[in-house]
Protein backbone atom coordinates (compact mmCIF):
# COMPACT_ATOMS: atom_id res chain seq x y z
CA UNK A 1 0.00 0.00 0.00
CA UNK A 2 2.68 2.26 1.26
CA UNK A 3 4.73 1.76 -2.43
CA UNK A 4 1.38 2.36 -4.23
CA UNK A 5 0.99 5.70 -2.40
CA UNK A 6 4.43 6.70 -3.09
CA UNK A 7 3.72 6.11 -7.09
CA UNK A 8 0.82 7.83 -6.67
CA UNK A 9 2.09 10.93 -5.19
CA UNK A 10 5.32 10.72 -7.41
CA UNK A 11 3.03 10.97 -10.64
CA UNK A 12 0.95 14.03 -8.72
CA UNK A 13 4.03 15.82 -8.47
CA UNK A 14 4.78 15.23 -12.13
CA UNK A 15 1.78 16.87 -13.40
CA UNK A 16 1.93 19.71 -11.44
CA UNK A 17 5.05 20.30 -12.70
CA UNK A 18 4.39 19.80 -15.98
CA UNK A 19 1.90 23.16 -15.36
CA UNK A 20 4.96 25.12 -14.46
CA UNK A 21 6.73 27.24 -17.32
CA UNK A 22 7.20 26.05 -20.85
CA UNK A 23 10.27 23.83 -20.34
CA UNK A 24 12.76 23.33 -23.20
CA UNK A 25 13.47 19.85 -23.02
CA UNK A 26 11.82 16.65 -21.68
CA UNK A 27 12.21 14.61 -18.32
CA UNK A 28 15.67 13.79 -18.01
CA UNK A 29 17.83 11.57 -15.20
CA UNK A 30 20.49 13.01 -13.34
CA UNK A 31 22.07 13.10 -9.70
CA UNK A 32 22.10 15.42 -7.36
CA UNK A 33 24.03 16.43 -3.71
CA UNK A 34 24.48 19.73 -2.03
CA UNK A 35 27.06 22.06 -0.86
CA UNK A 36 27.74 25.37 1.16
CA UNK A 37 26.00 26.13 4.62
CA UNK A 38 22.46 25.47 5.56
CA UNK A 39 21.93 29.49 4.31
CA UNK A 40 23.48 28.82 1.27
CA UNK A 41 25.97 31.14 1.95
CA UNK A 42 28.90 28.98 0.90
CA UNK A 43 27.43 28.98 -2.29
CA UNK A 44 28.57 32.80 -3.07
CA UNK A 45 31.14 33.79 -5.83
CA UNK A 46 31.69 30.54 -8.01
CA UNK A 47 31.94 30.05 -12.13
CA UNK A 48 29.36 32.03 -13.71
CA UNK A 49 30.88 35.13 -12.06
CA UNK A 50 28.15 36.50 -10.03
CA UNK A 51 30.03 37.30 -6.80
CA UNK A 52 26.91 38.10 -4.01
CA UNK A 53 23.94 36.00 -5.25
CA UNK A 54 21.55 37.92 -3.22
CA UNK A 55 22.71 40.87 -4.30
CA UNK A 56 22.31 39.77 -7.95
CA UNK A 57 19.12 38.09 -7.51
CA UNK A 58 19.47 34.32 -7.74
CA UNK A 59 19.16 34.15 -3.42
CA UNK A 60 19.75 30.54 -1.98
CA UNK A 61 17.57 27.87 -4.65
CA UNK A 62 21.10 27.55 -6.75
CA UNK A 63 23.16 24.95 -8.16
CA UNK A 64 26.92 23.88 -9.47
CA UNK A 65 26.45 22.12 -13.19
CA UNK A 66 28.75 18.94 -14.13
CA UNK A 67 30.77 19.62 -16.91
CA UNK A 68 27.75 17.95 -19.25
CA UNK A 69 25.44 20.63 -18.08
CA UNK A 70 27.48 23.70 -17.50
CA UNK A 71 28.37 24.05 -21.36
CA UNK A 72 31.52 26.01 -20.85
CA UNK A 73 29.52 28.91 -18.75
CA UNK A 74 26.63 28.96 -21.82
CA UNK A 75 24.43 27.27 -19.06
CA UNK A 76 24.98 30.59 -16.27
CA UNK A 77 21.44 31.49 -15.42
CA UNK A 78 19.69 28.88 -16.75
CA UNK A 79 16.71 27.57 -14.40
CA UNK A 80 16.05 23.44 -13.52
CA UNK A 81 12.99 22.16 -12.13
CA UNK A 82 14.56 18.96 -10.39
CA UNK A 83 12.41 15.93 -8.88
CA UNK A 84 13.85 13.54 -5.84
CA UNK A 85 13.24 10.18 -8.06
CA UNK A 86 11.54 8.00 -5.49
CA UNK A 87 11.19 5.24 -8.06
CA UNK A 88 14.94 4.76 -7.60
CA UNK A 89 15.47 5.49 -3.84
CA UNK A 90 13.86 5.94 -0.21
CA UNK A 91 15.77 8.95 0.78
CA UNK A 92 13.40 10.93 -1.18
CA UNK A 93 10.75 13.91 0.34
CA UNK A 94 7.53 12.79 -1.49
CA UNK A 95 5.35 15.44 -3.21
CA UNK A 96 8.47 17.94 -3.20
CA UNK A 97 10.36 19.75 -5.83
CA UNK A 98 13.00 22.65 -6.37
CA UNK A 99 13.91 25.45 -9.18
CA UNK A 100 17.30 26.21 -8.93
CA UNK A 101 19.10 28.47 -10.54
CA UNK A 102 23.01 27.51 -12.65
CA UNK A 103 25.46 29.68 -10.61
CA UNK A 104 28.62 27.68 -10.37
CA UNK A 105 30.72 24.54 -11.95
CA UNK A 106 30.76 21.82 -10.17
CA UNK A 107 34.66 20.37 -11.29
CA UNK A 108 35.39 16.48 -12.51
CA UNK A 109 37.34 14.92 -9.41
CA UNK A 110 39.34 12.27 -11.69
CA UNK A 111 40.89 10.55 -8.56
CA UNK A 112 37.38 8.96 -7.67
CA UNK A 113 34.94 6.73 -10.00
CA UNK A 114 31.77 8.17 -10.88
CA UNK A 115 29.94 5.78 -8.55
CA UNK A 116 32.29 6.98 -5.52
CA UNK A 117 32.50 10.47 -5.21
CA UNK A 118 33.14 11.69 -8.78
CA UNK A 119 29.88 12.72 -9.39
CA UNK A 120 30.82 15.62 -11.86
CA UNK A 121 33.02 13.84 -13.59
CA UNK A 122 32.52 13.79 -17.55
CA UNK A 123 30.09 12.57 -19.00
CA UNK A 124 27.44 12.55 -15.86
CA UNK A 125 24.45 14.75 -15.34
CA UNK A 126 24.58 16.12 -11.66
CA UNK A 127 23.45 18.89 -9.92
CA UNK A 128 25.37 20.27 -6.51
CA UNK A 129 22.69 21.74 -5.42
CA UNK A 130 22.63 24.42 -2.65
CA UNK A 131 21.94 22.90 1.18
CA UNK A 132 18.38 24.43 1.47
CA UNK A 133 17.22 23.19 -2.36
CA UNK A 134 18.61 20.39 -2.01
CA UNK A 135 16.64 19.73 1.50
CA UNK A 136 13.74 20.96 -0.05
CA UNK A 137 13.68 17.22 -2.01
CA UNK A 138 15.76 15.12 0.15
CA UNK A 139 16.71 14.05 3.24
CA UNK A 140 19.91 15.42 4.65
CA UNK A 141 21.44 11.71 5.59
CA UNK A 142 21.45 10.10 1.98
CA UNK A 143 23.78 12.69 0.84
CA UNK A 144 23.34 11.72 -2.98
CA UNK A 145 19.87 10.89 -5.10
CA UNK A 146 18.85 10.16 -7.89
CA UNK A 147 17.01 12.82 -9.66
CA UNK A 148 14.77 13.82 -12.51
CA UNK A 149 15.22 17.66 -14.04
CA UNK A 150 13.67 19.85 -16.86
CA UNK A 151 14.99 23.34 -17.55
CA UNK A 152 11.95 25.78 -16.98
CA UNK A 153 11.61 29.69 -17.17
CA UNK A 154 13.54 31.82 -15.46
CA UNK A 155 11.54 34.55 -13.30
CA UNK A 156 13.52 37.17 -12.29
CA UNK A 157 12.66 40.39 -10.42
CA UNK A 158 13.24 43.51 -12.28
CA UNK A 159 15.51 43.84 -15.44
CA UNK A 160 18.52 42.74 -16.89
CA UNK A 161 21.85 44.22 -14.88
CA UNK A 162 25.17 45.01 -16.79
CA UNK A 163 28.03 45.31 -14.64
CA UNK A 164 31.15 47.41 -16.43
CA UNK A 165 34.72 45.33 -15.92
CA UNK A 166 37.71 45.56 -17.88
CA UNK A 167 40.43 48.47 -17.92
CA UNK A 168 41.46 51.38 -21.10
CA UNK A 169 40.15 49.60 -24.50
CA UNK A 170 38.89 46.47 -22.68
CA UNK A 171 35.36 46.08 -21.73
CA UNK A 172 34.03 43.27 -19.43
CA UNK A 173 30.49 42.98 -19.42
CA UNK A 174 28.68 41.00 -16.57
CA UNK A 175 24.82 39.99 -17.17
CA UNK A 176 22.91 39.10 -14.39
CA UNK A 177 19.48 38.89 -13.44
CA UNK A 178 18.38 37.44 -17.08
CA UNK A 179 15.06 35.71 -17.17
CA UNK A 180 12.99 33.61 -19.34
CA UNK A 181 15.81 31.37 -20.74
CA UNK A 182 18.42 32.88 -18.14
CA UNK A 183 21.08 32.49 -20.52
CA UNK A 184 22.63 35.12 -23.41
CA UNK A 185 23.46 33.23 -26.61
CA UNK A 186 24.74 36.39 -28.05
CA UNK A 187 25.72 39.74 -27.10
CA UNK A 188 26.82 43.19 -29.14
CA UNK A 189 27.52 46.49 -27.81
CA UNK A 190 27.15 49.68 -29.59
CA UNK A 191 28.89 53.18 -28.53
CA UNK A 192 27.12 56.83 -29.87
CA UNK A 193 29.39 56.97 -32.64
CA UNK A 194 30.07 53.21 -33.72
CA UNK A 195 27.98 50.52 -35.22
CA UNK A 196 27.41 47.17 -32.82
CA UNK A 197 30.03 45.71 -31.93
CA UNK A 198 29.72 41.73 -31.77
CA UNK A 199 30.79 40.38 -28.04
CA UNK A 200 32.21 36.83 -26.97
CA UNK A 201 32.07 34.92 -23.98
CA UNK A 202 35.12 35.60 -21.68
CA UNK A 203 33.67 33.20 -19.18
CA UNK A 204 30.80 32.30 -16.93
CA UNK A 205 27.97 35.35 -17.84
CA UNK A 206 30.84 37.36 -18.51
CA UNK A 207 30.98 39.00 -22.14
CA UNK A 208 34.35 40.87 -23.56
CA UNK A 209 35.00 43.32 -26.66
CA UNK A 210 37.96 45.15 -27.57
CA UNK A 211 36.45 48.74 -28.49
CA UNK A 212 37.25 52.00 -26.57
CA UNK A 213 34.07 53.01 -25.51
CA UNK A 214 35.23 53.89 -22.32
CA UNK A 215 32.75 56.82 -20.42
CA UNK A 216 30.82 56.37 -23.77
CA UNK A 217 26.75 55.84 -22.97
CA UNK A 218 26.56 51.77 -24.48
CA UNK A 219 23.32 50.14 -25.84
CA UNK A 220 23.50 46.51 -25.86
CA UNK A 221 21.54 43.79 -28.21
CA UNK A 222 21.19 40.74 -26.50
CA UNK A 223 19.59 37.58 -27.95
CA UNK A 224 18.73 35.07 -25.30
CA UNK A 225 19.47 31.19 -25.72
CA UNK A 226 15.50 31.16 -26.20
CA UNK A 227 15.95 33.05 -29.65
CA UNK A 228 14.22 35.95 -27.99
CA UNK A 229 16.23 39.37 -29.03
CA UNK A 230 16.13 42.35 -27.12
CA UNK A 231 17.84 45.77 -27.76
CA UNK A 232 18.78 47.64 -24.32
CA UNK A 233 19.20 51.56 -25.54
CA UNK A 234 21.78 53.69 -23.00
CA UNK A 235 21.51 50.81 -20.85
CA UNK A 236 24.75 52.39 -19.90
CA UNK A 237 25.11 56.57 -19.53
CA UNK A 238 27.74 58.55 -20.50
CA UNK A 239 30.49 58.85 -17.50
CA UNK A 240 30.28 55.66 -16.57
CA UNK A 241 33.49 54.19 -14.81
CA UNK A 242 34.44 50.45 -14.11
CA UNK A 243 33.05 48.39 -11.63
CA UNK A 244 29.42 50.44 -12.02
CA UNK A 245 26.28 48.17 -12.48
CA UNK A 246 23.15 49.33 -14.21
CA UNK A 247 19.51 48.11 -14.06
CA UNK A 248 17.37 48.51 -16.29
CA UNK A 249 13.44 48.01 -16.35
CA UNK A 250 13.62 45.29 -19.81
CA UNK A 251 13.46 41.65 -19.33
CA UNK A 252 13.49 38.53 -21.23
CA UNK A 253 9.94 36.14 -21.27
CA UNK A 254 11.84 33.55 -23.20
Amino acid sequence: MTGKRSVRLFAAVLAVALCFAPAKSDWLPATATFYGEPDASGTMGGACGYGNLYDQGYGVSNAALSTALFNDGASCGQCYLIICDTSKTGWCKPGTSATVSATNFCPPNWTLPNDNGGWCNPPRFHFDMSQPSWETIAIYRAGIVPVLYQQVKCWRYGGVRFTIAGFNYFELVLLTNVGGSGSVKSMAVKGPNTGWIQMSRNWGANWQCLAGLEKQPLSFALTSTGGQYLVFQDAVPAGWQFGQTFSTYRQFDY
